[in-house]
């Protein structure tokens, strides 16, 4: 039993650091294939490296190796090994991709300033997406915004921003006021598709109902919807009566039906529709029986349940 479950944590380290380099290779593709030949930037540390790169020629990798040398150090220090090895493993495989693909940046494969900063950020958010995806990071200012926020209690984003708005005011000043909006726009989409990305794609949403119908609604959307539906024991904070809460989650074209049904059996229904993302279990990620199999295995059940009560 033991062996088998050390081969299972061996194949999931494996998978997981497998996703790791993945991620590392995009970013560092979206970097040199679109942000490099239009003269962009990004945030963070990799962001001064490129700086560097502009003025002198120093290969980035090998800057954002060293400048996060610190970095690691910090990291080991404050959040102990497994942090820091996962932080050394993704900043030294990011900076060997970024100068090992490095010979892509002379193809020039996009002349349009605005479609490089796209099409370089989405690569490169997809890539740091895939990273965090796996609870790993490449280093740099997500580290330093970590430490800060244990420290100093700031919020992480708060950190990073005002080290990114300080790098972009830096390609203002030595570069031109273009290069530097472009800048902002490629840091932004970047963050957005690491989000997306980390948080999962398979996005649904969640559905709270507060009514005194609550029981017609339930029976309405498990018949008609097709989905499970939870009930919540509520009690209103002005009245202290009880209130029936309904919680169902449903995928985007079944928002309008729900809300259909809701209003319908009660025109004052009290809802709240929210982004919801990563759902697994049945009728998402696992097979789910139909609602008249699951009410006819219930019946059953519970008619077995009443004469083994009698006898």
């Amino acid at each position: 039993m033991s062996s088998k479950l050390s081969q299972l944590d061996y194949r999931r380290h494996v998978i997981r650091y497998a996703q790791i380099v993945l991620g590392c290779l995009i970013t560092a593709l979206g970097f040199n294939l679109f942000l490099l030949p239009a003269h962009l930037l990004t945030g963070g540390l990799s962001g001064v490296a490129i700086i560097i790169y502009y003025l002198t020629g120093l290969p980035v990798g090998a800057q954002n190796l060293v400048y996060n040398i610190p970095i690691l150090y910090l990291a080991y220090r404050v959040f102990g090994r497994h942090y820091a090895l996962d932080t050394i493993v993704g900043t030294a495989v990011l900076s060997v991709f970024l100068d090992a693909t490095s010979f892509v940046i002379g193809w020039a494969i996009c002349p349009d300033l605005f479609l490089n900063a796209v099409f370089g950020a989405v690569l490169s958010g997809i890539g740091f997406g895939i990273v965090f995806r796996v609870n790993a990071n490449t280093g740099g200012l997500d580290v330093v915004g970590a430490v800060v926020k244990k420290f100093y209690a700031v919020d992480v984003g708060t950190v990073i921003f005002i080290l990114n708005v300080i790098i972009v005011a830096a390609s203002a000043f030595l570069f031109t006021i273009e290069e530097a909006l472009f800048t902002l726009i490629a840091i932004y989409v970047i963050a957005e598709f690491t989000n997306r990305v980390a948080a999962g794609f398979n996005r649904e949403k969640s559905i709270v109902i507060i009514s005194p119908k609550s029981e017609a609604i339930c029976q309405d959307i498990m018949e008609n919807v097709h989905r499970g539906v939870t009930y919540i024991d509520g009690r209103g904070g002005f009245t202290q009566e009880p209130k029936g809460i309904l919680f169902v989650v449903v995928n985007l074209t079944q928002v309008g039906r729900v809300k259909i049904i809701a209003l319908h059996h009660d025109p004052q229904a009290f809802m709240i529709v929210s982004d919801t993302s990563e759902v697994s279990g049945k009728g998402f990620t696992l097979d789910c029986e139909t609602y008249e199999d699951a009410k006819r295995k219930w019946e059953e059940q519970k008619k077995q349940l009443e004469e083994a009560h009698r006898s």
